[in-house]
């Protein structure tokens, strides 16, 4: 790992992983190109030159890197106030003295932990999000993709949210790029194929009797002749670019998935989002990615099914599988939250948040993802640091003030909170035991 204390504050993050070849996301410094170089800085407030070299490699990935630079299989063991520096300098203070009460509870020597964590109190917090690396070659490049013009199959589950999708088929109308045809698999209680004929778009319409999400992505897939698939729902708006974009992105980065970026209704872009980096997730909502990607991990774990993060494992399994992916903020969607309809009527809103206090808490397909891929260590410090964080309702997942109030919340419920983190863990013992359902794509 980068530097250790990542395993408390990222411990489920995919770049905590290495690929199917031992390599880590992060490029050995010395072999970027100058140009990249030039717009990293030197820290030489780390006490070692491996740490400095880290962090310069930790600047490069968040400020956008996603070239083919050496990577780092092995990382040395770094000094103990180096770790503390490295948090400090981008994360919040009240993380920093997460981590070093997690050091103190599991046992660590307290002189130096305390020791290390005082000494550290130099070192200025940095937003590296504020000067991403330099796009500008973007706006003059001409796509050669584009210029061929593949057929795109653009799929969409939905399940009873007529109204909905007809914003979202009205925004398809209305690309700039015109050669797709639309998959839709309708779950609806009242199916109604006449819907579809008042849009000028070509469908192929195919009926789902059962409501299960990655059953209707598999099969539209299946279903599908192109080698381009672009990933949508029925409660996103998005620009008439959005297609041209993410195609675009294919092409300029040479990858194999272009993952757009959501934000919410109303709401503004994330900065961290606002730039093109290697994509840390993979949204099924906003995606285009070749159907290679699917031959070569197999389509989504039906182990999600009526659950969440089926879309995230499925991610993760394209990373370890060397897969390039880049984060898009050309292609971004909103998300309109639709209130009714998609997984809000199989019981879930929100991966973290159950519907009452004696439901499972997070979904147990949640831990299934974690434990399978993390190990349980990981995977208690992941519900270590996000179920406190999760009392609060989904609306206030941004409000800061909201989380510090979650978590005290959390202290008063927390024989509840055990309840319900037991319960998924015991209820995703199940899944781990039947294993993967991952269909492979001829």
């Amino acid at each position: 790992m980068l530097f250790t204390f990542l395993k408390y504050l990222q411990p489920t993050h995919y770049f905590q992983c290495t690929d199917v070849n031992g390599n880590s996301i992060f490029p050995k410094y010395h072999l970027l190109e100058e140009s990249v170089k030039a717009q990293l800085t030197k820290d030489l407030l780390f006490s070692s030159e491996n740490a400095q070299n880290y962090d310069l490699s930790w600047q490069a990935i968040q400020k956008g890197y996603v070239g083919d630079a050496e990577r780092f299989q092995v990382f040395e063991t770094l000094p103990l106030v180096d770790n503390y520096r490295f948090i400090r300098k981008y994360f919040n203070s009240v993380w920093v003295f997460y981590v070093l009460l997690l050091r103190l509870i599991s046992f660590k020597n307290p002189f130096k932990e305390i020791s290390a964590w005082m000494r550290s109190k130099n070192m200025k917090r940095a937003n590296l999000a504020q000067n991403p690396l330099d796009r500008s070659a973007w706006a003059f490049f001409n796509s050669e993709l584009i210029s061929n013009a593949p057929k795109v199959s653009v799929i969409i589950p939905t399940l009873n949210r007529y109204p909905e999708l007809t914003n979202v088929l009205k925004d398809f109308e209305n690309q700039s790029y015109s050669n797709f045809e639309i998959i839709v698999v309708d779950q609806s209680d009242d199916f109604n194929r006449n819907f579809y004929d008042q849009f000028k778009l070509d469908f192929k319409i195919i009926n789902q009797k059962e409501k299960a999400l990655w059953l209707a992505r598999n099969t539209a897939i299946k279903s599908s002749a192109n080698e381009i698939i672009a990933l949508s729902e029925d409660d996103v708006r998005f620009e008439k670019d959005w297609l041209f974009n993410h195609l675009k992105c294919l092409d300029f980065f040479n990858c194999d998935i272009s993952a757009g970026v959501f934000y919410p209704e109303g709401g503004q872009m994330p900065k961290e989002r606002s730039f093109f980096a290697r994509s840390s997730q993979f949204a099924t909502g906003n995606t285009v990615l070749y159907k290679k990607v699917f031959k070569k991990v197999g389509l989504f774990d039906r182990q999600f099914e009526k659950q969440r993060m089926g879309d995230g494992e499925f991610g993760l399994r394209a990373f370890k599988a060397g897969v390039k992916s880049v984060s898009n903020p050309k292609a971004y969607c909103l998300d309109v939250k639709a209130a009714s309809g998609g997984l809000r009527e199989m019981g879930s809103w929100d991966a973290f948040r159950p519907t009452n206090l004696l439901a499972p808490r997070p979904v147990p397909s949640v831990v299934y993802f974690f434990r399978r891929n993390y190990g349980k260590k990981r995977t208690r410090l992941s519900l270590l640091r996000t179920v406190p964080l999760s009392i609060m309702p989904y609306q206030f997942k941004k409000n800061k003030m909201a989380m510090v109030l979650g978590a005290l919340v959390t202290v008063l419920l927390l024989p509840f909170v055990i309840f319900q983190v037991l319960k998924s863990w015991n209820l995703a013992k199940n899944k781990i035991k039947q294993g993967p359902l991952i269909e492979t794509l001829a």
